[in-house]
């Protein structure tokens, strides 16, 4: 069975600069990796949820935010380890100040200590610009990024408002 995910884009207009949020995985195998390993939020339906609906229930559990619509289909991507990622983009604000509220998992830490310890799913979150962007999220998703730029700023487009479908 092919592995799949849903995830959200959220961006904001700051300065007539658009912005991207990002978050970066927790757990020990990320502590140490920055650039190139940042992501949207996004994670894996249950039974047969709409994709859109894993979207956002995802968002929400990664960052504690609670995710508006309308949002615009970015289409798919196919990740390095195979998995098949949908996501939509959406407007939306996030104070850095407030941090994120996300789900935790629990793995044996150190490997073959018999020890288990917690550790959040996301241990970080940032608004970048596309170009830092593009650094810092995996590779297989910089086409998501490169889609909302072009809903986002092609002809006719209102900067403040997502393209209507």
């Amino acid at each position: 069975m092919e592995k799949v995910a849903a995830g959200l884009l959220m961006y904001r207009h700051d300065q007539d600069r658009l912005e991207f949020f990002l978050v970066h995985p927790g757990g020990p195998y990320f502590r140490k990796k920055d650039a190139g390993h940042w992501t949207i939020p996004k994670g894996a339906p249950e039974g047969d949820e709409p994709l859109l609906e894993t979207a956002q229930r995802e968002f929400l559990e990664e960052t504690g935010i609670r995710p508006l619509g309308p949002f615009c289909d970015l289409g798919t991507v196919r990740q390095k380890g195979g998995k098949l990622v949908y996501a939509w983009a959406f407007s939306g604000n996030w104070d850095p100040d407030t941090g994120i509220r996300c789900n935790s998992f629990t793995i044996e830490w150190p490997p073959a200590s018999g020890r288990k310890a917690e550790f959040p799913e996301v241990d970080k979150a940032a608004w970048y610009p596309l170009d830092t962007a593009m650094e810092m999220i995996i590779p297989a998703q910089r086409p998501f990024l490169e889609r909302a730029t072009d809903l986002l700023s092609g002809p006719g487009k209102q900067k403040n408002h997502p393209p209507s479908d």
